[in-house]
């Protein structure tokens, strides 16, 4: 008998297996828009009177945002509205002052008392007084 053992048999070679791929999750927290308080204020504003804080706070909103690459829609809306609310603003005015300013005119030219000229009644220098 033969004292040397016969190697055994190498193993059959198996294909390799690819590389399983393990997916990774990397959570990305959204984006947080330093802007969106401010737009929203600025949309909110020309509806009770601050039409040009509006315009105003939403040109800063629209700049945060766009700072970080994020657009806002409620401030570009306050934007709008503030504008329109600021030039509706800015024409009433001029119609008061000049409806005002026509009216101490008038005042001017017709003297102190209650008037009526075309139809129109005009009460100027309603202040009393005595002798």
């Amino acid at each position: 008998m033969d004292q040397n053992p016969t190697p055994a048999p190498a193993p059959a070679p198996t294909p390799e297996q690819p590389p399983v791929a393990t997916p990774t999750s990397t959570v990305t927290p959204a984006a947080v828009d330093p802007g969106k308080t401010l737009g929203i204020v600025s949309l909110i504003l020309p509806f009770v009177g601050f039409g040009l804080v509006g315009l105003i706070l939403g040109i800063v909103a629209r700049k945060k945002s766009a700072a970080v690459g994020i657009k806002n829609g409620f401030a570009l809306a306050g934007i709008i509205l503030g504008a329109i609310s600021t030039f509706f603003g800015i024409i009433g005015f001029a119609l008061i002052v000049g409806g005002i300013g026509s009216l101490a005119s008038k005042c001017a030219e017709l003297g102190n008392g209650t008037h009526t000229v075309d139809g129109v009644t005009y009460t100027c220098g309603t202040g009393s007084t005595t002798n």
